[in-house]
């Protein structure tokens, strides 16, 4: 697992993709591109509307907060240990959630946790 640099790569065009992501969601949640409308059943159209975006927002500062992690993790020289278990986390799921700190069967005990937790809760 010598292609640490081509993870790294991966990492920040990633973030600079979501810091520009990001960047149109707050100018469109500050109604930079388009001003309010006076009409009521529009604004509440557009309260809906903003309502998605930031939720949109939301997720990508998680993901992007993800990234930051896993950059850290790669200059500490961690990158492919399970936060975990400490175990290793194999360069497939690396390619498929390049920002990952849990190696497939935590992560899936993690989900199964996740669920239960969920469904007790409801």
């Amino acid at each position: 697992m010598e292609n640490i640099q081509e993870f790294r790569e991966l990492l920040n065009n990633s973030k600079a993709e979501l810091e520009r992501r990001l960047s149109a969601i707050e100018r469109d949640v500050r109604n930079e591109t388009n001003p309010v409308s006076s009409d009521s059943q529009e604004r509440s159209l557009e309260r809906e509307n903003d309502q998605v975006i930031d939720a949109l927002g939301n997720s990508a500062r998680v993901e992007l907060a993800s990234i930051n992690r896993a950059l850290s993790r790669i200059e500490a020289g961690e990158y492919f240990e399970c936060e975990e278990c400490g175990g290793p986390i194999s360069e497939g799921r690396l390619r498929s959630v390049p920002y990952t700190s849990l190696c497939v069967e935590c992560a899936e005990k993690q989900e199964k946790s996740n669920r239960e937790n969920n469904s007790h809760a409801a």
